[in-house]
């Protein structure tokens, strides 16, 4: 049996991983191939093409690269037509993978979405598009089902696997001696993204942010846990521009998650970590003028941080575009620092976030549900 893996990012990466591991403890004998990064790579997925070099993000990028984002399709729709996977899963990506599927579909690949698009949010007709091509739809946040299910799909909530995922290897005391943290430091992390565009204009105002804290608490040290896929060579070239001594870390990230007091994080998926390892963050937002101006028109949403959305509630502060200035945000962390009233509320809802997401064993039972419909198509 051979199963096709499809995820163009990070995160996507992650739980793509994640998957193959289990896949694979479930049923040695399947292969796995398809379109990811290293993570996967190092479960066992042999890739076709790898993602770091089609990561782009907002109109204006997407536009900018569309012929190398079709002569990716291309190439993938050509290996699938060279090795006829039984399944192809896709992981996120909505854009380019909803593409990928109606080409399986067309072969007579059948289809599993994995995490698919927030329908629930915008573009509402993405729900009746999936419902005609997927065989199976499994999204990680019960409030992502409805509008599938009213599209007539075959949706499952399973859980979210970041609660599998998102645990330390240390206990405090190890982690704070691994990372050299003495008992009086407060410590805040940069969460920046792993995206260019992110990275481009959400970064600076962090270290602006944290130069301002670093004045006011000599004590504050500032760690930042380096993303897959990450530019890291954009990230030395803003510190290059501060004053701020940010620390790079590249291992033992949810270790340091949960020594941490607070974090200026952009929104995403790092949230959701950040929420299972009780760390508290001030959400940052910044993008282009006319891609943020289109997602306005397009998304209909109070909140833009999945713990806010899941929780219905502004639980954490969200600064987008011009909001997110370096005093506010200084202003902000400082109030999820331990020792404010703010802090013990944001940890409290926090803790329902963490509730909400469900039971362990998320990745299991999807990959149980992967492998029946591989098996079924194969028969």
């Amino acid at each position: 049996m051979k199963i096709m893996l499809s995820a163009g990012e990070a995160s996507g990466d992650l739980h793509g991983a994640q998957l193959a591991a289990e896949i694979k403890r479930q049923d040695p004998g399947i292969e796995l191939v398809g379109f990811g990064g290293e993570r996967m790579e190092e479960q066992g997925v042999r890739l076709w093409r790898k993602f770091q070099s089609y990561n782009i993000m907002g109109v204006l990028e997407v536009v900018m690269s569309l012929r190398r984002v079709w002569k990716l399709l291309d190439a993938l729709t050509d290996s699938m037509r060279d090795e006829k996977p039984d399944l192809l899963v896709i992981i996120d990506f909505p854009d380019f993978n909803s593409r990928l599927a109606k080409r399986a579909r067309k072969m007579g690949i059948p289809v599993f979405s994995y995490i698919p698009p927030a329908a629930w949010a915008w573009r509402k007709g993405r729900a009746r598009e999936y419902a005609a091509f997927a065989n199976e739809i499994v999204p990680i946040f019960p409030f992502e089902a409805k509008p599938y299910e009213e599209a007539g799909a075959n949706v499952n909530f399973l859980g979210n696997p970041l609660v599998d995922i998102v645990k330390t290897t240390q206990t405090k005391e190890e982690a704070r001696s691994f990372f050299g943290i003495k008992e009086q430091d407060q410590v805040v992390l940069l969460l920046p993204g792993s995206r260019r565009q992110e990275i481009r204009r959400v970064f600076p105002v962090m270290l602006e942010a944290a130069e301002l804290l670093r004045r006011r608490h000599p004590d504050m040290r500032f760690f930042l846990p380096v993303a897959d896929g990450i530019d890291e060579a954009m990230l030395h070239e803003a510190l290059a521009a501060t004053e701020v001594q940010a620390e790079l870390v590249h291992e033992r990230r949810y270790d340091l998650m949960g020594v941490a007091d607070a974090a200026m994080a952009t929104s995403g998926t790092v949230l959701i970590e950040a929420a299972l390892m009780d760390l508290p963050c001030v959400i940052l937002y910044r993008t282009a003028a006319l891609n943020y101006f289109i997602g306005r028109m397009l998304v209909h949403i109070e909140h833009i941080g999945l713990p806010n959305i899941l929780l219905g509630r502004g639980a954490q502060t969200e600064l987008l575009q011009d909001d997110a200035e370096p005093f506010r945000i200084a202003r902000e962390v400082e109030m999820l620092c331990p020792g404010d009233a703010h802090r013990a509320k944001v940890l409290e809802d926090l803790a329902e976030v963490r509730r909400r997401l469900g039971e362990p064993g998320a990745t299991a039972r999807i990959a149980a549900h992967i492998i029946a419909l591989a098996r079924r198509a194969e028969q």
